[in-house]
């Protein structure tokens, strides 16, 4: 029986693909820091230590910055966590002024992410971005209670079809102090889209409109497609 020529390269794509799957696509913000660590791993070919160390930081970067594929319920009325990372505060807060969402006190979702964690975030629920604001402030770590309020802070506001308003703040932490925010108002999100990340640690805090947390603090979070709350 005659071998059929298109094997090997159907077993190649088959390999190809299952690599694709099985690693995560990298954030484009990781570039310049894998770059570099390639780089000096090259001049230090003569030099082990060096050579290791600028590998071993670009191997780091690609683990930091992954942006693994998620996929959100298919209930459109869920509010989906806005990163990974686990439950640090669920309470009552008055939102950020900057975000336009009133004086009231709105159930809040505040979200740590450690180092390990993946750093992206993702749109909450579906809708036009009506807000976006940047915050200067202090660099308390994530985790303390104040950091909501007092550290620095970009803030959007996700406004649905039907004209609710949801709020995902990005806060800086004692290390993570570099906050990337890639979307303007009136740019469409969809539901689990990324839409920003923190460098190195951080949190993440999340304003409902008024609908009671489906999540308790100590929680693990996949962002993207945990529910933590739905929409009335």
């Amino acid at each position: 029986m005659a071998k059929d020529p298109r094997k090997p390269q159907n077993s190649l794509l088959h390999v190809m693909s299952s690599v694709r799957h099985a690693v995560p696509p990298i954030h484009r913000q990781a570039l310049p820091f894998i770059i570099a660590g390639l780089a000096a791993g090259l001049l230090g070919a003569r030099f082990k230590p060096l050579r290791w160390l600028g590998f071993g930081f670009a191997a780091a970067c690609a683990f930091f910055f992954r942006n693994p594929r998620r996929v959100a319920p298919s209930d459109p009325k869920t509010i989906l966590a806005p990163a990974d990372g686990e439950v640090c505060v669920v309470d009552w807060a008055v939102p950020p002024a900057e975000l336009g969402m009133g004086d009231d006190p709105l159930p809040r979702v505040g979200i740590f992410l450690s180092i390990l964690n993946v750093h992206v975030q993702r749109a909450p629920v579906a809708g036009t971005v009506t807000r976006v604001s940047h915050t200067p402030g202090r660099f308390l770590p994530a985790d303390d209670k104040r950091a909501g309020d007092s550290n620095e802070r970009t803030g959007i506001r996700v406004t649905t079809d039907s004209g609710i308003g949801v709020g995902v703040v990005q806060i800086a932490g004692m290390i993570a102090r570099r906050i990337v925010c890639e979307v303007e108002e009136a740019d469409r999100l969809e539901r689990g889209q990324t839409y920003g990340l923190i460098r190195f640690g951080s949190r993440v805090d999340t304003y409902l409109p008024g609908v009671a947390p489906r999540v308790e603090v100590g929680q693990t979070m996949i962002g993207g497609e945990t529910v933590i709350g739905v929409l009335s």
